[in-house]
C-alpha cells in the first residue's frame, strides 16, 4: 500500500525464488534525497525498502489483480509501461509475456535498484522520470500499469494528460488503489486517513471514463515479524500498535479497486 508516491518496491539483485515462485531480492539501503522534482514522497518504500519488499511478496498471493487485468487486456506482445515501478518488483512478471517493458520511477535510488533487478532481461528498460512528464514517446504504449502510484484521484490530472499522449489507440491503462469501503485492511485505511472520501474518488475516475473491477486480494505473510514490520511502515505508530495487538495470524483480507480505461 502506498499513500503518496509511485509504485512497487524491492531493489537489489535477483536471488532464489521466494514463496509462490516470486523472486526474492537483496535490497540495498536507499537514500531518500535522490528524487526528481515533482516526485511525491512515499515514506514507506523510501525509508524502508527492505520491509516494503516483504509487503510486495505478501500482497495478492493468488495473483487476483493480474487475473483481473488479463480479463480486460492481456499484455502478450505488448509494450507495457509501469509508472512508479519502484525497485521493479513487477517488471520481471510483465517481461515474461510482453514484447517490451518500460519502468518509470522518480526516485533515482529506487530506479537504480530496479535496473539491477532487471539487468539480465533484454526486453526491460528502466527510466528515471515522473508521471507528469513520462520519458516515453507519443502513442507508444499498449498497457500502462500504476499500482499505488501517483494516480490516487483528484490531483493526478497532469499524469492523466500524459497518458493521453503516450497511449496507443486501443491501449488500456490500469490504476490499482485501495478500496476503502470494505475489508479489514479498508477499515484500517479509513482510520489512518479519516478525510479520505471514497465516493469522491469513485466520481473522479468514473467521470474520466474509467471502469472499476473490485478485487479481493489479501496479505499473506511468512512470519508474524514480517506482518508487524509492514504494519509499522504503513500506519501511524499508535494505530500500527493497535492493529498489531488486535489482529491475529498471518493473513489479512484486503480489497482493492482496479480502475481501467481503453484509449
Amino acid at each position: 500500500m502506498k499513500f503518496l508516491r509511485t509504485s512497487g518496491p524491492g531493489g537489489g539483485t535477483l536471488c532464489s525464488p521466494g514463496r509462490g515462485g516470486r523472486p526474492r531480492v537483496v535490497v540495498r539501503v536507499i537514500q531518500v534525497n535522490k528524487a526528481l522534482t515533482g516526485a511525491i514522497p512515499s515514506p514507506n518504500i523510501w525509508n524502508a525498502p527492505r520491509t516494503y519488499e516483504t509487503e510486495n511478496r505478501a500482497a495478492d498471493p493468488e495473483g487476483r489483480i493480474e487475473e483481473a487485468m488479463r480479463a480486460v487486456r492481456p499484455w502478450t506482445g505488448a509494450h507495457v509501461l509501469d509508472i512508479g515501478c519502484g525497485t521493479g518488483f513487477h517488471l520481471p512478471r510483465f517481461a515474461v509475456e510482453a514484447r517490451w517493458v518500460t519502468g518509470v520511477e522518480p526516485h533515482r535510488g529506487l530506479a537504480g535498484a530496479a535496473r539491477r533487478r532487471v539487468r539480465a532481461l533484454p526486453n526491460v528498460t528502466v527510466r528515471t522520470g515522473v508521471a507528469q512528464r513520462l520519458p516515453v514517446a507519443d502513442a507508444s504504449v499498449d498497457v500502462a500499469h500504476a499500482r499505488w502510484a501517483y494516480f490516487f484521484g483528484p490531483g493526478c490530472e497532469p499524469g492523466l494528460a500524459e497518458l493521453d499522449r503516450v497511449m496507443r489507440r486501443g491501449g488500456v491503462v490500469f490504476v490499482i488503489d485501495n478500496d476503502a469501503t470494505r475489508s479489514t485492511f479498508g477499515g484500517w485505511f479509513r482510520r489512518s486517513l479519516p478525510s479520505y472520501d471514497p465516493l469522491a474518488v469513485e466520481r473522479f475516475w468514473s467521470g474520466r471514463g474509467f471502469t472499476r473491477r473490485s478485487v479481493d486480494m489479501g496479505w499473506r505473510f511468512e512470519s508474524r515479524a514480517d506482518f508487524e514490520a509492514v504494519v509499522r511502515i504503513e500506519f501511524p505508530p499508535a494505530l500500527a500498535e493497535e492493529i498489531i495487538d488486535g489482529h491475529r495470524g498471518l493473513e489479512v483480507d484486503y480489497a482493492v479497486n482496479v480502475w481501467w480505461r481503453e484509449y
